[in-house]
């Protein structure tokens, strides 16, 4: 069976100690979602992440470091995540409901990360990079709960 691969890209986007989500409801569950979405043919990571939070929050950022990669493995397919620092340069957040299923934009305090079903998982690799301490910002296969 030939499984499916893509690549996402996530903007890591902090304010006040606040990380900037989207929520879903999946079987009755709240998820959290860092914002972003699946390369395009041709594109470039940083041009997809841009294009993605115009399309789906309304808002231009500006794409700075990678932040970490990690991997998510399931039986129909393989993820590769790519996190990036961003600064909103411009715009309003706002839901474009014809981009995206979200139910609405969430900041979540970084202290309730292990909290909160995040996708992809890595709110704990998140709390880590804030104290820099992430070295290696490949942290390979991780965990990742599905409804």
């Amino acid at each position: 069976m030939n499984k499916s691969k893509h690549i996402r890209v996530a903007a890591v986007i902090i304010e006040h100690g606040k990380l900037l989500t989207m929520s879903y409801t999946y079987g009755g569950e709240k998820v959290y979602n860092l914002p972003g979405g699946n390369l395009e043919f041709g594109e470039k990571m940083k041009e997809a992440l841009a294009r993605e939070l115009m399309e789906e929050l309304g808002i231009n950022v500006e794409a700075g470091e990678d932040v970490l990669t990690a991997e998510v493995h399931t039986s129909e397919k393989e993820t590769v995540h790519q996190l990036f620092e961003c600064k909103i340069l411009s715009g309003e957040i706002e839901l474009n409901r014809r981009e995206t299923s979200a139910e609405e934009v969430c900041w979540i305090s970084l202290k309730e990360l292990e909290n909160v079903n995040l996708y992809p998982s890595v709110g704990k690799y998140l709390l880590e990079n804030e104290k820099s301490v992430i070295e290696d910002k490949y942290v390979g296969v991780i965990e990742q709960k599905w409804f």
